[in-house]
């Protein structure tokens, strides 16, 4: 069984880093969901950090930051899983409903800055 670990304002799961906020951008770009999910972190190996498309969850894309997006919770049981079977990261559950902003981890590179990769 896979552990589940509650925060109240601030957690990281691998490669992104969740806080809670008071408001979304208002430029940031609503996200479809993809195969009944709402993929909050890509991984390049398929082992993305998401969380289930439900009524109660809405993701968007910040409009300058393509390594920042958010997330508006309305519901506690709402969960950010890893997708792997093994050596997986815990999933997390906000203690409230609220507002989230989702960091990509960034690292140095001679081009410049990329996301982290796996």
């Amino acid at each position: 069984m896979t552990e589940i670990v509650t925060f109240t304002n601030q957690a990281a799961q691998g490669d992104m880093l969740i806080t809670r906020i008071d408001s979304i951008p208002a430029d940031a770009t609503p996200i479809t969901p993809e195969n009944g999910y709402y993929v909050l972190a890509h991984s390049e190996t398929g082992h993305n950090h998401v969380t289930i498309a439900r009524p109660e969850t809405r993701f968007f894309q910040d409009a300058k930051d393509v390594m920042t997006s958010y997330l508006q919770v309305l519901s506690v049981d709402t969960l950010f899983e890893h997708q792997r079977l093994f050596d997986t990261h815990k999933t997390l559950t906000p203690s409230r409903p609220g507002t989230f902003k989702i960091t990509r981890q960034r690292e140095a590179t001679s081009e410049g800055w990329r996301k982290s990769q796996d």
